[in-house]
């Protein structure tokens, strides 16, 4: 196991990923940037390393930075957290090229992953089910087009290299068409160094269901059930839960198969996500793979009990999987909301001087922060400052003690999803399970136009 790890991240998972590394006996390197200097984080850490000004390009995706912080502090390993360079093939080449134990998988399979038309194919030719698209990058408007008027409106538009809904849009007609295409090539290239766009067909109503797998470098892997992330706003998650309330159990371990079936032909290593849309009929079609950790991961944990930081960390040093897949059970149930600085009404993030943070306590309540009462949000990053996850026997207890939690739950000085928050988890749709990606345009939107 490593002596001393350094965290590539910020704010709530730096946090998390410090505590698991205290819990083995780890020695951990904050880095962080001039704007988070009084970030809880910091001070959590064994050492903390300036790694620069507040712009990201400046601090946190400065490769060279980091690796020299590493080197500085002796760090054997990087864990780059999610977000950021955590999918970066770039960086993890760096790391190893350094010597540095990147946690989490190879280059050369992020990279795969990372190229959203690469990894159609990888998974096609496995034997996991896609949605209907095109084969390559489209070259032009009219080859969009072209792919409309086989499979019929309507479409989605995709980055090919992107990822959190950057570059991603539905449209309905030719018209849209057209517009889309040319602004989402525009944004993919200013956001990945990529304009590339590639066209599938729309799953109307879907859900968005993820399988979390682990995979060790001796040939073993395990699936540990799914998440329900269906609930988002402009394509980024709001609330998730596990296991799923809808899906049998046949589909359960279907998925579970299917996922484990695209482990094997990667070669994968560490822990990763395979996502997928479940439409009403259950039928479901692979749409990417974070090849990292996911801010969700909690609810994971909560009703298997297995801490995920800490087999990235014994995957990483080389251990075998001491986990079969007959050892993992489902227990309960977990929900999990983010917390944001945002206004609830447009969803444009609302910085701010933080003046009072209030937080719930109880059994099966935990809190995963980024933020403390004296902390000043900046405009510099994502405006996700915590996640509250709760866990019970049923689903219906949890939604019970989500419901009380989110009520005792106070921040003042800034704007935030609070409301919203216990919009939906008291709404009767959300109670009843029906957790489509449509659920905030449906049920949520319509009360802040009405109000």
């Amino acid at each position: 196991m490593f002596n001393k790890v350094l965290i590539a991240n910020r704010g709530e998972i730096a946090a998390r990923v410090i505590r698991t590394c205290q819990k083995l006996g780890i020695a951990t390197v904050a880095v962080y940037s001039e704007a988070d200097q009084a970030l809880p984080f910091v001070q959590l850490a064994d050492e903390s390393y300036l790694i620069g000004k507040p712009r990201v390009n400046e601090s946190y995706l400065n490769i060279d930075k980091l690796i020299k912080a590493a080197k500085d502090t002796g760090a054997e390993a990087i864990h780059p957290g999610y977000g950021l360079l955590s999918e970066n093939a770039e960086f993890a080449r760096a790391c190893r090229k350094e010597g540095i134990a990147f946690i989490g998988p190879s280059a050369d399979v992020m990279a795969k992953m990372g190229d959203k038309v690469e990894a159609r194919r990888v998974m096609t030719d496995a034997g996991v089910p896609v949605v209907p698209g095109t084969e390559e990058a489209v070259q032009d408007i009219a080859e969009a087009k072209a792919f409309a008027q086989d499979y019929g409106y309507p479409i989605m538009v995709k980055a090919a290299a992107g990822g959190g809904g950057i570059g991603m849009q539905a449209v309905y007609n030719d018209e849209e068409l057209a517009k889309a295409y040319e602004s989402n090539a525009k944004r993919a290239q200013t956001f990945f160094g990529n304009g590339a766009l590639f066209v599938e067909k729309l799953i109307t109503n879907p859900r968005h269901i993820e399988i979390q797998v682990l995979a060790d470098e001796h040939g073993h892997a395990i699936h540990l059930f799914e998440r329900e992330c269906s609930i988002q706003r402009r394509h980024q998650k709001v609330v998730e839960e596990a296991p799923s309330p809808f899906l049998q159990e046949k589909t359960r371990k279907q998925m579970g198969e299917t996922a484990l079936k695209a482990v094997h032909a990667l070669g994968y290593s560490n822990a990763g996500t395979i996502e997928f849309l479940v439409d009403e009929d259950e039928q479901y079609y692979f749409i990417e793979m974070n090849t990292r950790l996911q801010v969700e991961h909690p609810v994971t944990e909560e009703i298997t009990g297995v801490d995920l930081v800490e087999q990235q960390l014994r995957i990483a040093a080389g251990e075998e999987l001491s986990l079969r897949q007959d050892d993992i059970r489902i227990q309960g149930h977990a929900i999990e909301v983010r917390i944001y600085a945002e206004d609830p009404n447009t969803f444009f993030p609302s910085p701010g001087q933080i003046t009072k943070l209030l937080l719930p306590e109880g059994e099966g309540i935990r809190h995963e922060l980024a933020v403390n009462e004296t902390s000043q949000v900046t405009p510099f990053y994502d405006p996700m400052i915590a996640k509250l996850v709760v866990s019970a026997e049923s689903r219906e207890a949890a939604i019970e003690k989500m419901t009380k939690a989110l009520h005792g739950y106070e921040i003042e000085g800034i704007k935030s999803n609070l409301m919203m928050l216990k919009r939906i988890i008291t709404h009767e749709q959300f109670k009843a399970g029906h957790t489509q990606t449509s659920f905030i345009e449906n049920y949520y939107l319509p009360t802040i136009t009405n109000q």
